[in-house]
């Protein structure tokens, strides 16, 4: 049965699994305010692989989230898989965010729309089915009173943007389900020993987080 070790830095929370057969076996995580993924993602990792009783030469992969998010914390995560990936000459597997975000929501109809804030009324979102099958690809968009007013169904919305979207989404089919705020790791398990039994991975050497926007440096003015 194959070790996995998956990676969550893509929001807030900094969070690590260890997954055996698709399994959740162990997960560490916290989500701050102050992003504290530098200081606490290697300690995570370090902790796991020694509460579960192997080392990491016993990991079959590494899957971690490939975006979209904050540009920090995707760049922290996937350094990290990349590192023991190159060490130890093991397969990188990427995950969409927002499909592990929508994966902590069980219904058996309507659809699923997993949201990352972004900037003021910006999120990043796509819509899923059931089944977790993509019905509409991943945007930046800026959400209005008219979004999603094409969508009939019952739409049940999750992430860290329920406190500003629930203000103007509030037509009845709009369900917010505020416990679910950040993707965890813990949802990761599942999805990369899907891709893990197909050998679907990535390069190493190029791959690069799934930003969806360019990343902005500015100046202060004097």
């Amino acid at each position: 049965m194959s070790y996995l070790l998956n990676i969550e830095t893509a929001t807030k929370n900094c969070s690590v699994a260890l997954a055996k057969g698709g399994k959740t076996i162990l997960c560490k995580e916290i989500a701050e305010e102050g992003y504290s993924h530098a200081e606490r993602l290697h300690v995570f990792i370090e902790e796991i692989i020694k509460e579960a009783g192997i080392t990491l030469q016993d990991l079959s992969a590494v899957a971690v989230s490939q975006g979209p998010g904050s540009y920090t914390g995707l760049r922290i995560g996937v350094s990290a898989a990349k590192g023991l990936c190159y060490a130890l000459n093991i397969p990188l597997i990427a995950i969409d965010t927002l499909q592990a975000l929508a994966s902590q929501v069980t219904v058996s109809s309507g659809l699923i729309i997993p949201m990352i804030d972004a900037r003021r009324m910006e999120v990043y979102s796509a819509v899923f089915n059931p089944n977790l099958e993509k019905k509409r690809e991943v945007l930046a968009e800026i959400i209005t009173e008219n979004s999603f007013e094409d969508l009939q169904e019952s739409i049940y919305f999750v992430g860290d943007c329920a406190e500003k979207c629930k203000l103007v989404l509030t037509k009845k089919n709009h369900i917010f389900l505020e416990e679910i705020k950040y993707p965890s790791a813990k949802e990761m398990s599942a999805l990369s020993y899907e891709k893990f039994k197909v050998s679907d991975t990535v390069d190493v050497a190029y791959f690069e987080p799934y930003y969806l926007k360019d990343f902005l440096i500015t100046t202060s003015k004097k």
